[in-house]
């Protein structure tokens, strides 16, 4: 997009586009924004922005070619590319091939519903890893099939899109019926739903669980749309979803080799008011110890949150294959089994986390590439 008029004022340049939408950059956002304040190579800023004045004045600006020439009263002369005024106009998100929608969800998805994709599929064509990607980060739940019989298939899988992040249970993981266990999913009985790991300062993002046996009568596994609950929440009782959003509780995780504790809300909202983030463990909260005063409404809330998680209207229940990997956002999708009893049979999975991070800058890469060999 070219910029056909400049009008220049002591503060402002203001822009009017082509298409006759008029965009006004503050002197300073170009100062900082100068290509000669970066580094030639990282792209990082170099500039000290107390070196120069707060509202650098601007005398003169030009077009040239792709470039808008803009000359300072201090005498400094810079080169500013349209195409970057243009894609970061102030008031305006930037595009970001990571920004990924939520769709929210209910019990009426059905397991018909979730998302499906081909492990051998994934491992060799980026175009079908995008595809399954932006559908995981959509639904938060998808489900990888037929992934070779070996313990590190979904783990193969898990690093086509990143390093792996590591927690005190380990890098990876086995969910397995276990003597003397220190956390309760290497167990037999009953998990209701929840997240891993809220006691976490940044609990892990995407979490990967490879089935490789599921011989044993029960351990059918629960999923729920943890954004969906909070948003029915916000429209139902918007002050217990203030609540949930506000007051910080703790969660604590404590054994032998651990003791890991944070205070956090049940529910984070993002920068635009979105809910980003559900931490939710009813096995994990501590005792919870804000004001007598707000304490029983917080209860109040609370429990209006827990109740969602037992209402068959959120829950999917199915029954993971030997060869199935389902995949999703622990910070968003809550998830759960039911009991089992291992004397009817072997049940293992294996697991495994790569964050929100990793995730998203594997996106961005891929779009970038993707779009690359589209124009090639």
């Amino acid at each position: 997009m070219t910029a056909p008029h400049f009008t220049v004022q002591t503060d402002m340049l203001v822009v009017t586009w082509t298409d006759g939408t008029i965009t006004h950059f503050p002197t300073i956002w170009l100062r900082d924004n100068c290509p000669s304040g970066l580094h030639p190579e990282t792209h990082e800023r170099l500039l000290d922005l107390l070196a120069i004045d707060e509202t650098p004045v601007l005398i003169s600006a030009a077009l040239d070619g792709d470039f808008a020439v803009l000359e300072y009263e201090d005498a400094h002369v810079s080169h500013m590319p349209i195409a970057l005024m243009s894609a970061h106009r102030p008031g305006r998100r930037t595009d970001d091939a990571g920004d990924v929608s939520a769709q929210l969800w209910r019990a009426d998805l059905g397991i018909l519903g979730i998302p499906r994709h081909i492990s051998a599929t994934i491992m060799t064509d980026d175009q079908a890893l995008n595809t399954w990607m932006r559908d995981t980060a959509t639904f938060g739940l998808t489900i990888v099939e037929h992934l070779q019989d070996r313990i590190d298939a979904g783990i193969d899988v898990a690093e086509r899109i990143g390093f792996l992040r590591t927690t005190n249970f380990g890098t990876t993981f086995e969910v397995i019926n276990k003597p003397d266990p220190n956390n309760l999913a290497y167990t037999s009985v009953a998990l209701p739903l929840h997240t891993d790991l809220p006691n976490q300062e940044v609990p892990p993002g995407y979490q990967f669980l490879h089935c490789l046996a599921n011989e044993a009568k029960g351990g059918g596994s629960l999923f729920a749309d943890g954004f969906a609950m909070a948003e029915d929440l916000r429209a139902e009782d918007p002050e217990a979803f203030r609540l949930l959003c506000e007051t910080p509780i703790p969660f604590r995780f404590s054994d032998h080799d651990a003791d890991i504790k944070v205070h956090r809300p049940v529910i984070t909202l993002g920068a635009f008011g979105h809910v980003i983030e559900i931490r939710y463990n009813a096995h994990l909260a501590g005792i919870f110890d804000m004001s007598a005063k707000i304490m029983p409404a917080y209860y109040r809330a609370y429990r209006a949150y827990m109740a969602k998680t037992r209402d068959p209207k959120y829950r999917i229940n199915f029954r993971l294959k030997a060869g199935e990997m389902v995949v999703f956002d622990n910070r968003r999708v809550l998830h759960g089994r039911d009991s089992f009893d291992p004397s009817t049979g072997f049940r293992h999975l294996h697991g495994c986390y790569v964050d929100r991070g990793e995730f998203f800058s594997r996106l961005r890469l891929l779009e970038k590439e993707i779009s690359i060999a589209k124009t090639s």
